[in-house]
């Protein structure tokens, strides 16, 4: 962090104490398959049924997600912490390789197994603010999984949530 700015050092802290649900973005199309993992992903509307992403533009996923125009948010689950750092390119492997075990096909993309929602559809609005790009996807297939838990993203660690009990 010796290169950044002072406002950038203390922006970055101020945003470790942002709990974060942790996804991974996810794409097919005629520039190949692409996955990354984001902590930047939230509900815009459910009418239509839209989700806003973040995706840093220096990331290989950034413009086959633009190009390929298709994309899943896979909101991934408790215990799925090694997941969330292979597609965040911790692990070292290749692209391809990131996708081994974790996925099946559905509707044109890739959906993760066991996340714990995987919302599909047309990425139809891509700005860049600063280092990233915001992206907007219109949702038009919705999968959910019951008693996953959730993941989360908290002071630079990845940390499990139990699933609500109903009784």
């Amino acid at each position: 962090m010796a290169d950044l700015t002072s406002a950038q050092r203390e922006f970055r802290a101020a945003m470790a104490n942002l709990s974060a649900g942790v996804s991974i973005v996810t794409t097919d199309g005629p520039r190949g398959w692409a996955g990354i993992t984001v902590s930047a992903a939230c509900s815009v509307t459910d009418e239509p049924p839209t989700m806003l992403v973040c995706v840093h533009r220096a990331s290989r996923a950034h413009d086959v997600l633009a190009a390929n125009e298709r994309a899943c948010v896979n909101v991934l689950g408790s215990g799925q912490q090694d997941l969330a750092l292979r597609f965040a390119g911790a692990t070292g492997q290749p692209m391809h390789e990131r996708f081994a075990g974790a996925v099946c096909d559905f509707a044109e993309v890739p959906v993760l197994r066991d996340a714990a929602a995987s919302l599909i559809g047309r990425v139809s609005w891509v700005r860049p603010q600063g280092s990233h790009s915001v992206m907007i996807v219109e949702v038009d297939r919705v999968i959910t999984r019951s008693g996953s838990g959730g993941l989360v993203y908290f002071q630079r660690e990845f940390h499990s949530l139990a699933g609500a009990s109903r009784g």
